[in-house]
């Protein structure tokens, strides 16, 4: 029988994968008709979608809301496809919120079809109003036109050709009740086709500065406070195809009241001329984000030297402020000579940083070949090597406590054991990020020997406390939208290769020994979070990481298994709001699964 039904199953799903039905959610058949096939997004959409029944308690809704702000859709046009054109318009018109206004900005289309198209959308609602720019001036000026005709409280942005969905400006403006100093709002997102069919949903984090940096992670639908768009002076020309990237640096460099919404609220057209095809329709586009990032690093006094990466999304940054103080890199072990040779060995040849000291912590340890190697690295590297025997009860919080206190450094890298190194500026690029003021703890890309991920960040919730990412993943990723390649925000790092400035250590009372184990890690970098500070992970410092080769499994006894259940437990008591919803993460991303998939 199990036989059997694996076989209807299998054979329903072909079906379904290979012809795309059209599905009506809800229970109104002329509504909100999707192409839907046996994807797994479109099982998603299926359940998570507004339905006509949705709409319509949304509609009730509004007479709750204190307070209904006037949102100007502001829309460039310049020769479009008129059919996505006018899809584009019809969303707009069918929205359950009904306080907005269209705001279109034709570039002087050559196709006269446009201009009939937009005529018509004007004269049948008053809601929508056209200017005809006299010449072409491409996106920005076209924008700049478009904004000029706002008189809302609110922008929201939209491309010619894309569509909002049904109860996306209820959304946003739901959340503006509930926060009614918020300045800028953004939705998650989707891609869909000329056929209607949806796909590549995109669910982003909560304000990430660092992701704004790597990647316009903002996208749409983005909804900015009018005054605030006019006060950094609109679009700038000279950053077309990156515009709204470059206008989002600027804006975030005047507020930090940003809310996202997390629904895909945003259907971001896929046609041959579109953006959303890929890297190659507009190259400009990244030359011009290029330029917006750098342009922001040097207004933000943080200079850097931004690449745009080769065949993947996102840029990559180096900063080029002069490093401040010295590095103290402190390593926790016992015994294996071995293990720890390979680590000490790779990391004088290979470290090119000027100012830096090695300490290492020795906790019960009795191998003779392990005393027999610091002894020769403290003689070899006399100004550079000290090493200490701390034989308390294990405890890998107090063991860190002990060596930042022996250390003279100003920042504090903290390493295990089992690591190597692969890059000379791996440290050069730690403490360039450590020192910026925003930045709380740094991590790295951790390797497994195969040259698979074994760390590019940590999502609290993952796995029902903590996890980390793209674990098994291939070293050069992608992963999701990028993030093994790009330098993100995530709230914790893990601390097999963590660096923090010392300051900010001990602003937050350091090391809790309460976790003697497990989750030190990552409590120390929350505690960071909850100061203000953003944690950051750096793909571009690789180390092999050899994982617990010292101290083996830290389930083993009976002992072992009741701590951990104690840590786990004091784990979920002071941070259960974040494993709830990691702010570095998404609601609708799985806590099951390491590689951002979303929860089904």
């Amino acid at each position: 029988l199990r036989k059997f039904f694996a076989k209807v199953f299998k054979a329903l799903y072909l079906i379904t994968e290979e012809r795309p039905v059209r599905i009506v959610l809800g229970d109104a058949p002329d509504q909100l008709p999707y192409t839907l096939s046996g994807d797994p997004y479109h099982q998603w959409m299926a359940r998570h979608f507004a339905r006509p029944g949705d709409l319509r308690g949304y509609r009730e809704d509004l007479e709750a809301f204190a307070h209904r702000p006037l949102v100007s859709v502001v829309m460039p046009v310049f020769d479009p496809p008129v059919k996505l054109l006018d899809a584009a318009i019809r969303s707009v018109v069918d929205q359950v919120y009904p306080d907005w206004e269209l705001c279109i900005a034709d570039d002087r289309s050559t196709d006269p079809a446009v201009r009939r198209c937009l005529e018509r959308w004007s004269k049948a609602d008053d809601r929508i109003r056209v200017v005809f720019r006299r010449e072409n001036g491409h996106i920005s000026r076209a924008s700049n036109s478009a904004m000029e005709l706002a008189r809302g409280e609110f922008t929201a942005l939209m491309d010619h050709d894309d569509l909002l969905a049904p109860d996306a400006l209820y959304h946003v403006v739901k959340r503006i009740n509930r926060r009614p100093d918020v300045d800028v709002l953004y939705t998650d997102e989707d891609k869909v086709d000329e056929q209607g069919v949806h796909s590549e949903p995109h669910f982003k984090p909560q304000w990430c500065p660092d992701h704004l940096l790597s990647r316009n992670y903002f996208g749409h639908l983005v909804v900015v406070r009018t005054d605030l768009v006019r006060e950094v002076g609109g679009f700038r020309t000279g950053f077309e195809g990156s515009q709204d990237h470059d206008l989002m640096l600027r804006i975030t460099e005047r507020t930090e009241r940003i809310e996202r919404v997390p629904r895909v609220l945003y259907h971001w057209r896929v046609h041959a001329a579109s953006a959303a095809m890929g890297e190659d329709v507009k190259p400009y586009a990244y030359q011009a984000a290029r330029k917006a990032i750098t342009e922001a690093l040097e207004r933000r006094d943080e200079p850097g030297v931004v690449s745009f990466l080769e065949g993947y999304r996102g840029y990559g940054i180096r900063f080029s402020t002069p490093l401040k103080g010295r590095v103290s890199v402190i390593i926790p072990t016992k015994d294996k000579a071995d293990v720890l040779g390979t680590c000490l060995r790779s990391l004088f040849r290979l470290t090119d940083h000027p100012d830096f000291e090695v300490i290492v912590v020795s906790n019960g340890s009795r191998e003779k070949d392990l005393f027999k190697l610091l002894e020769g690295m403290a003689e070899e590297h006399a100004d550079r090597f000290r090493w200490y025997a701390h034989d308390v009860p294990f405890n890998f919080s107090a063991l860190m406590n002990f060596g930042a206190e022996k250390a003279t450094g100003s920042h504090l890298l903290f390493l295990n054991n089992d690591t190597e190194i692969t890059h000379a500026d791996w440290m050069r690029a730690m403490h360039e990020q450590s020192q910026r003021p925003s930045i709380g703890a740094v991590g790295a890309k951790l390797l497994y020997h195969n040259d698979t991920v074994q760390h590019a960040g940590v999502v609290i919730g993952l796995g029902g406390v903590a996890g980390h990412t793209f674990v098994g993943t291939h070293r050069d990723g992608p992963g999701y939208f990028n993030y093994v390649n790009t330098i993100n925000n995530y709230s914790a790092v893990t601390a097999a290769c963590m660096m923090v400035e010392r300051a900010k250590l001990e602003a937050i009372g350091g090391w809790d020994e309460d976790f003697t184990v497990e989750y030190n890690d990552v409590d120390l970098c929350l505690r960071l979070q909850e100061q203000g500070f953003y944690n950051v992970y750096l793909p571009h410092v690789e180390l092999y990481h050899y994982e617990s080769l010292t101290r083996g499994h830290p389930h083993m006894t009976k002992e072992s298994y009741e701590r951990h259940l104690r840590e786990v437990g004091l784990f979920k008591e002071r941070w259960s709001q974040v494993i709830a919803d990691d702010p570095c993460y998404n609601p609708n991303l799985s806590r099951g699964a390491h590689d951002f998939r979303f929860e089904l």
